[in-house]
């Protein structure tokens, strides 16, 4: 049996499936980029629902992940068989991809564009819809001043509008489903639906991203994935 004492997380979240992949997260756009990973490779794994007030700020979980953000995950057979604690979304989908030798291409010329992409969304998509989400239905719509509220409607737009354009002709973001898929599309359910700002991004202008988030929640790995851990 894996012994995973070394870790202080599992005191507040104890394994009960210590062999398995522990992930500790919350469905959120960011949380299930990983659940949905997990799913689809068909990894073992144990989810523990890690809240975003105050679990996050936890000692155990500041143990694993010092920028106290889920998810993160510690993995009993990691490199050279140790085990090894992750944190940051797009660290562990390549970790996971490249564990399981899935979803990262079949190429060195596949593998680097798929991770533009898998950038992309960690340093455009990921925060900018954030901030139109902080801005539009959390705490910011106290905000009387437009600009903020504009300038990150403004950029979601743009970057609703490159998406667009990279899937003329194909169904997925870099060729072949990929984990940059698994990083992009659930940021698109955020923004229309649990931001609910459909409108006001002009999302039916974007046809190609609405039959692209369509096909990709079509995916059973996906709908399984979606709400890991449980709210």
């Amino acid at each position: 049996m894996a012994d995973l004492s070394a870790f202080p997380i599992t005191r507040r979240w104890p394994a009960t499936r210590p062999g398995a992949i522990q992930l500790y997260s919350y469905p959120t756009p960011n949380g299930v980029k990983v659940s949905i990973m997990l799913e689809e490779t068909g990894l073992p794994y144990e989810a523990h629902r890690v809240t975003l007030d105050a679990d996050v700020q936890t000692p155990e979980f500041l143990s694993l992940n010092p920028n106290n953000k889920i998810p993160a995950i510690i993995d009993p057979d990691g490199p050279d068989g140790a085990a090894i604690g992750l944190f940051e979304s797009g660290a562990i989908l390549v970790y996971l991809a490249e564990k399981t030798g899935r979803f990262l291409g079949s190429s060195a010329a596949d593998r680097y564009r798929i991770l533009q992409w898998l950038m992309f969304q960690m340093g455009g998509v990921g925060p900018m819809f954030g901030q139109v989400g902080f801005f539009l239905k959390y705490a910011g719509t106290a905000v009387t001043d437009p600009i903020p509220r504009e300038r990150y409607l403004n950029e979601a737009k743009r970057l609703l509008g490159v998406i667009e354009g990279v899937l003329d002709g194909q169904d997925w973001i870099a060729g072949d489903y990929s984990i940059a898929d698994m990083a992009i599309a659930p940021w698109l359910r955020g923004l229309t639906e649990g931001y609910g700002v459909a409108d006001l991004v002009a999302w039916d202008s974007f046809p190609r991203a609405n039959a692209y988030l369509a096909r990709f929640l079509a995916r059973p790995a996906v709908q399984r994935a979606l709400n890991v851990p449980p709210r």
